[in-house]
């Protein structure tokens, strides 16, 4: 971590300028001048439009892309996960033993997986920030912006058919209308099994050399059709060469290098902290529901998996914000970004307030940070969830489009609905002890008499609250979800469903807490947010991209190693790695093999590449972004970066920071020797 730091200081102090092969660039801003100077590459707008249009994203939360004219798509194991968990039972476990669907009908729908494809992006910003009109109280400048962009939404729906979400970028210097074509009917063709998906387990995560098949293949049906897909990238198997310029196109979630230094402060003093207590909290739960037996332990699988990966990327980062010397360099970059502001009148005028808005906005909401955080936790129930959505919705429908919260527009209602009938299993015994646990910690931390646990416990202890609410509830079952939906607010109110009476109970408290921080909060920092990033673009222009926010991004970098550890790290593995590293374990654990790996082994060519790493800038969502060469062909296939790009959150550093992918040859190797898939190799490679 100490190299990190260092890293950091050396850049801190360039704010504005954007360093080696950095940035998540947006495809209306793409780096051409960057490429041409570098790499005396110039992308024309067919290749962007190709390779955005052959982008996807997976509303698990990862990417994909389409490589076959025949709608099939890729990703990682990863993120295919939760589906596979959804559609495993104790029988047919797709987790543990994988699948493959040799023809179209034996492939498996998921239950409730969602794939967007962005169609097309059209600045907005003018509309959004001009429905704040001067004059406004900063209360109503804010619900003039949320009316807008709800009218914008259901705007661009009703003309083109498609998904339409207003993404604010630059913290609110830009917003732009995304429009997406949504895909439901998605069907699971081809995933390895986890042990080889994730193989190293937790103490090869965010590391490299690496050795892993993080990859999974879906299909998209139209129509109860294969989706005919125009856009998709051919597979180059021979991969990138070292020191080739390759691209990421992607979907990654979100950083902070943009944020301001009081932000950087909250997020070092609570959150962080706040956040890595409660995955403890949370792990510590689901380890002991799952020692219960094989069966408890496959359906906590996918959550310990998620959380172990949350606590390690949450640890990396939090330590780079305990380093006193980063944090003094932050502050100086922001005096250094404020001295040029305040030297200019008209920016001082302008945009000058924007720094101490924030700061005491987020000193203000410290105050009950941690005792909304506890009350949250309590809230740890997917039965606690739906009922307050249904409850919620009962009552957000019968109001006028533009007067209702967000996520409960007319937009908006047809992807609620998708995931509320979702036919996807809830297993009640685990969510008694998610919920029983959380529960419990909010009564250590708040007390019995906090008025919205004394809501919930009605004088009972969490355990017997929890079991018998959850005995009780019948919220596990679609149809009757369905019914509530359909029935409207008469049904809601008609609801014995001891989950649905508590959300009723609770939500004046909750819409009080909603317009509260909309009052304190947001009417303040959505301005002042917005004041900073025009005062961005007035003093550096619009050289540099935004912060990342689960939207379509390009990124570039070059197949490359980096020095590690006191030596040198390679820029790709192979199979002769992968076969060594595990007998250097004594094939045990994490490091064991799956049977068909030893069966076959004399099959394989055992110089095949296996992963690789670039220095292309990514972060987490970029998992199962395709990495593709200068004629979009797919050489790889993102899966994690390496323990120095953790800090990549705050700050990117070409010479350790590292993406590491699947490499496109391991891949039909794989297929082909191993998984008997020879006829989806063949598909893949247009043979």
């Amino acid at each position: 971590m100490r190299k990190l730091i260092a890293l950091f200081l050396a850049l801190a102090s360039m704010p504005a300028l954007v360093l080696a092969d950095e940035g998540m660039w947006t495809f209306d801003n793409p780096p051409v001048k960057q490429l041409k100077e570098k790499y005396n590459f110039t992308p024309t707008q067919e290749w962007l439009d190709h390779v955005r249009l052959s982008s996807v994203r997976f509303n698990d939360g990862g990417s994909g892309s389409f490589i076959s004219p025949q709608g099939l798509t890729m990703t990682n194991h990863h993120v295919a996960l939760g589906q596979l968990q959804k559609m495993s039972t104790a029988e047919k476990n797709y987790v543990a033993t994988g699948f493959y669907a040799a023809t179209l009908d034996e492939e498996v729908k998921c239950p409730d997986l969602e794939l967007y494809v962005l169609q097309d992006l059209e600045n907005v910003t003018s509309r959004v920030q001009g429905a704040a009109t001067t004059g406004l109280k900063p209360e109503q400048a804010l619900k003039a912006r949320e009316k807008e962009i709800a009218a914008i939404e259901q705007e661009y729906k009703d003309k083109t058919g498609l998904k339409c979400e207003v993404v604010s970028l630059y913290h609110g210097g830009e917003y732009w209308a995304y429009q997406y074509q949504r895909y439901t009917d998605v069907r699971l063709v081809m995933a390895p099994e986890q042990k080889i998906a994730f193989w190293g387990g937790d103490a090869d995560n965010f590391t490299f050399p690496r050795y892993d098949l993080d990859m999974a293949f879906f299909r998209v049906y139209e129509n109860g059709q294969p989706l005919r897909t125009t856009h998709y990238l051919k597979w180059n198997a021979k991969g990138a060469e070292e020191d080739e310029l390759v691209f990421v196109s992607g979907h990654p979630g979100s950083t902070n290098r943009l944020n301001t230094y009081s932000q950087l402060e909250y997020q070092r003093d609570f959150s962080y902290p706040q956040r890595l207590a409660m995955i403890d909290k949370q792990l510590e739960i689901l380890r002991a529901y799952s020692s219960r037996g094989a069966e408890q332990a496959r359906r906590a699988a996918r959550s310990i998996f998620g959380l172990e990966n949350s606590r390690k990327a949450l640890g990396g980062e939090y330590q780079g914000l305990l380093d006193e010397k980063l944090m003094a360099k932050a502050k100086a970059q922001e005096d250094a970004f404020r001295k040029k502001v305040n030297e200019n009148p008209l920016w001082k005028k302008e945009y000058g307030d924007g720094w101490d808005i924030i700061a005491k906005v987020i000193k203000k909401q410290s105050k009950n940070a941690e005792q909304n955080s506890y009350r949250g936790m309590a809230q740890r129930s997917h039965f606690v969830s739906i009922a307050n959505q249904i409850v919620f919705y009962a009552a957000e429908v019968k109001k006028p489009d533009s007067e209702r919260l967000s996520g409960y527009h007319d937009s908006q209602l047809e992807q609620l609905k998708f995931r509320l009938f979702s036919p996807a299993p809830i297993y009640k015994d685990l969510d008694e002890a998610t919920f029983s646990g959380m529960l419990q910690l909010a009564v250590e931390k708040l007390g019995a008499e906090d008025p919205y646990l004394q809501k919930v416990l009605k004088g009972r202890s969490a355990a017997q609250a929890a079991k018998e609410m959850i005995e009780a509830t019948t919220l596990d079952q679609a149809d009757v979800r369905k019914a509530l939906i359909e029935g409207g607010s008469e049904a809601v109110a008609r609801s014995t469903d001891p989950f649905i009476v508590l959300a009723r109970q609770l939500e004046p408290e909750q819409r009080k807490r909603i317009e509260e921080d909309k009052k304190n909060t947001q009417s303040l920092l959505v301005p002042a947010t917005e004041k900073i990033a025009r005062a961005r673009f007035t003093v550096y222009g619009k050289e540099s991209y935004p912060d990342a926010t689960f939207t379509l991004r390009l990124s570039y970098g070059t197949a490359k190693g980096y020095a590690m550890n006191g030596t040198k790290a390679p820029y790709k593995t192979s199979l002769y790695g992968l076969y060594d590293r595990s007998l250097s374990f004594n094939q045990q654990g994490d490091f064991a093999l799956p049977p068909r790996f030893w069966e076959r082994k004399d099959q394989l060519d055992l110089a095949t590449p296996v992963n690789f790493v670039s220095s292309n800038d990514i972060i987490g969502g970029n998992s199962g972004s395709p990495v593709i060469n200068r004629d979009a062909e797919l050489v790889g296939l993102i899966f994690d970066g390496n323990i120095e790009s953790l800090v990549g959150r705050f700050v990117y550093d070409e010479t350790s920071n590292r993406a590491v992918a699947v490499h496109s040859a391991f891949m039909i190797e794989a297929l082909r020797k191993l998984y008997d898939a020879g006829k989806l190799a063949a598909e893949i490679l247009g043979e």
